[in-house]
């Protein structure tokens, strides 16, 4: 196990990533930081051409799309508000016209608006659940079109095309104090899987992940000190924090024909977050 000295380091092995993905086009949402930043430069070791989707840090965005070139692939950046059906379309136009098409979207972004229940307003509501959720269908609604206009590809992806959403161990595990952000977790399982229930017969692959404790800066508070690394262990039974390229790696394998008959399954990626390890002494 990882003491909390070990908080500042990286805890993932360190692993190169296989061109499983030459050829193809992606489109990471929520892509200029944390597990979207990560995602997208790994899709672009993994061969792919990205556009990196962002709300705001135009400076955040630029970096992240010059290591995704670093990889001798194309990328974009691209300014757009999830939750906006407009953006949306016009971002999908774009990306699709600088592209010639799309392969892979990966649903990821996403943001909190804590609060007691009791005090919650009806803006942080509001706000958690148009991103989260709704950026999420607008996303999907716009890259399914895409994908049954262009259907199967052979020789780039067993696919017509591959949706990844990006949810959390709290579509499973309630969370007091951010109920608006659990909601919106729970609902993006059932999209995802309606999504692929309706759409595998297009072979079109939608699927999940699911992170737990990932070192992202939406969550310092909780392991930026000796101390607070240790609590969080006490939750995580494989005992050290995840880290973005975690949940990269999963996102690659997910995009990829190496997952081929993997169709709307959640991935959790939590170290064992999800088996309650509290019962792991009887309780």
């Amino acid at each position: 196990m990882n003491t909390p000295a070990a908080v500042a380091h990286s805890t993932a092995p360190s692993l190169a990533i296989p061109k499983t993905l030459k050829g193809q086009k992606a489109l990471v949402t929520g892509a200029n930081s944390g597990i979207g930043m990560a995602v997208a430069a790994a899709l672009g070791e993994a061969g792919a051409d990205v556009a990196a989707n962002y709300v705001d840090g135009d400076e955040a965005a630029a970096k992240v799309v010059e290591a995704i070139r670093a990889h001798g692939v194309q990328a974009i950046a691209y300014k757009a508000d999830v939750s906006s059906e407009e953006q949306v379309a016009t971002m999908f136009r774009d990306v699709i016209e600088r592209f010639g098409t799309l392969d892979i979207l990966i649903n990821n972004a996403g943001l909190q608006r804590d609060s007691a229940f009791h005090a919650m307003t009806l803006a942080q509501w509001n706000t958690v659940l148009n991103v989260n959720l709704t950026g999420q269908f607008l996303c999907a609604r716009a890259a399914v079109a895409e994908f049954l206009r262009r259907g199967v590809v052979p020789e780039v992806s067993c696919a017509a095309g591959k949706i990844i959403c990006m949810s959390s161990v709290h579509q499973e595990i309630p969370w007091a104090g951010h109920a608006n952000y659990a909601t919106s977790k729970g609902g993006i399982k059932l999209l995802m899987e309606s999504l692929a229930q309706e759409m595998a017969p297009h072979r079109i692959r939608v699927n999940a992940i699911a992170p737990g404790a990932i070192r992202t800066p939406i969550n310092t508070a909780a392991w930026n000190t000796p101390e607070a690394y240790k609590r969080l262990m006490t939750l995580v039974p494989y005992g050290r924090i995840g880290e973005p390229e975690d949940v990269a790696r999963a996102a690659v394998w997910l995009a990829s024909d190496l997952s081929d008959y993997v169709v709307g399954t959640t991935v959790f990626v939590d170290g064992g977050m999800t088996l309650y390890p509290g019962f792991a002494t009887g309780g």
